[in-house]
């Protein structure tokens, strides 16, 4: 069968690349460029928990590089000249990973450089394509121009997508929503390893809000949100902000400095009408730009690739799965329309309109909790969306359990043995091309293998796994939380809940991995055994 065709070599098409390749899937990747990124210190990426173990697993543990990127050890907020809410991050907590763009793109391009799976065509820049009952054909230009056949075809060629246009697909949206001036700096600031949102700093430049947030080597990124006047921002001014903050940080006196890198960044929000058409899918921002509030449009671009890779694999090794495909547009656009919901909302109570003031308790510690939402990937402004309402989640079997995870939301990562008899965590399992069925068995920990997999309800589920019409793998957790013993959780590649059960129900067990996959719901009144 023909490779998948991803077009654009920024984080998100490496990213849907590796997966594909983890699944087994040939991929050509059509890079417009030489094939490296200049470095961009003051254009960084903040990764939260999910995103950050995609990338981390992918890479084979190259994020976790003292060089390359930086957790924050707590989160601050300031208003005027009080100090408000501060977090402090732990391994129940854990931070967000901070790290310059082009070094995460880095790390992925090393990755794929030992992948015999992943072609990459440099130089090439797509102008034509064509698609087919059975494939579809992309035409690049240039000195290496040619035509390229593939299975299907991914759009990560980023907000002016020539995908996009060449599908003719819709962009509405907004132009402008906040501008922010950026700068990238050594320096020494009085909290080492915090990150720190200061709004209304009683300073005569710096406006309205200011973001301070730390990288390695002793660098920070600070951000000054813009008056909405689209006024030049000359670099004479930018030093003026630099001096004048860190100023007010330090007491009244600046500290040395080196200014590495400066940029002005500018937040639209716009969203496709259409992720799929044919055999063509949009992924990151050709699907969609946000960024307003401390959201990241770079983790929503990440999230899709890791939901997209998945169900290609799925039908390119077993043929069509057209529900299974559509479901990809039905459950990313509508966690990035709720994103940008939520985050257009919030904007008038935020940025100093009344729109919302009447309706969302006023304080500032509560507007402050709002944007560190958006930074720290919590809220309606950060956190993971959930799929309750996807065609991939069945409706309730009769042997249904409450955990405390819903069907259609991201499990939480546990302790789990593998059939091997081994310890591993739930998240590195993910994946890969099999679905997962967990059994909350407490005190097999303690025990060997050879004395737990062949008692109690370990050879029923067993039979059950093996007999699904689809590869999954059965694991064993001693708990999981709020989960009754012996119930039985089937999730999903990328780590959703698709479906919880009392016990050993071979009947329901294989409906609910049927509707996983895109299949007819099997009946909900299914014998249980």
């Amino acid at each position: 069968m023909d490779p998948v065709i991803i077009v654009g070599a920024g984080p998100v098409g490496l990213t849907l690349a590796l997966s594909l390749a983890r699944y087994g899937v040939p991929t050509v990747l059509l890079d417009e460029g030489p094939g490296k990124d200049e470095p961009r210190h003051a254009r960084t990426a903040v990764l939260h928990g999910d995103t950050a173990e995609l990338v981390d697993r992918l890479t084979g543990g190259a994020l976790t590089a003292p060089d390359t990127g930086t957790r924050w050890t707590g989160w601050r907020t300031l208003r005027r000249k009080q100090s408000g809410q501060r977090t402090a991050f732990d391994a129940d907590a854990p931070s967000p990973l901070h790290l310059a763009q082009h070094l995460l793109t880095a790390a992925l391009r090393s990755a794929i450089e030992g992948q015999s799976l992943v072609k990459v065509a440099v130089d090439s820049r797509v102008d034509a394509i064509e698609q087919e009952k059975d494939g579809v054909s992309v035409r690049t230009r240039g000195a290496k121009g040619t035509w390229w056949r593939g299975s299907y075809l991914v759009g990560c060629d980023g907000p002016r997508s020539t995908v996009r246009k060449l599908l003719d697909v819709r962009f509405p949206g907004r132009t402008a929503v906040e501008r922010h001036a950026v700068a990238a700096l050594r320096t020494e600031l009085p909290h080492p390893g915090e990150a720190l949102l200061h709004r209304m700093p009683p300073w005569r430049l710096a406006g309205d809000e200011v973001t301070g947030r730390p990288l390695p080597d002793g660098m920070w990124r600070l951000d000054w949100l813009l008056p909405p006047q689209n006024a030049l921002v000359t670099p004479d001014a930018l030093v003026a902000l630099v001096h004048e903050t860190l100023t007010g940080w330090n007491g009244g006196s600046a500290p040395a400095y080196e200014l590495v890198d400066t940029g002005v960044h500018t937040v639209h929000h716009r969203l496709a009408r259409r992720w799929r058409v044919g055999r063509a899918f949009l992924a990151g921002d050709a699907a969609h730009l946000l960024g307003a509030l401390g959201t990241q449009g770079l983790g929503e671009g990440l999230r899709d690739a890791e939901n997209l890779a998945w169900k290609l694999s799925h039908a390119w090794h077993h043929g069509p799965a057209e529900a299974l495909l559509d479901s990809y547009q039905t459950e990313r656009r509508a966690a990035v329309a709720a994103r940008l919901r939520a985050a257009d909302q919030a904007l008038p109570l935020l940025r100093g309109g009344g729109g919302l003031r009447s309706y969302v308790p006023g304080s500032a510690r509560g507007r402050d909790a709002l944007l560190t939402d958006g930074h720290l990937g919590r809220g309606l402004l950060g956190a993971l969306g959930a799929h309750a309402r996807s065609p991939l989640t069945p409706a309730p079997f009769p042997s249904a359990v409450p955990v405390g995870t819903a069907p259609g939301e991201p499990m939480a990562d546990v302790r789990v043995t593998a059939e091997d008899g081994t310890f591993v965590h739930l998240r590195e399992r993910l994946g890969r091309e099999q679905l997962i069925v967990l059994l909350i068995a407490p005190g097999t920990g303690v025990w060997e293998r050879r004395h737990w997999a062949s008692a109690g309800l370990m050879p029923r589920l067993a039979a059950a796994v093996s007999a699904l019409p689809c590869r999954a793998e059965l694991l064993v957790a001693e708990s999981y939380r709020d989960a009754p013993a012996h119930s039985v959780l089937l999730i999903r590649p990328d780590g959703f809940l698709v479906a919880t059960f009392d016990g050993v129900q071979a009947a329901e067990l294989r409906a609910a991995a049927d509707t996983a996959l895109g299949g007819a719901h099997a009946s909900s009144d299914a014998s249980t055994d």
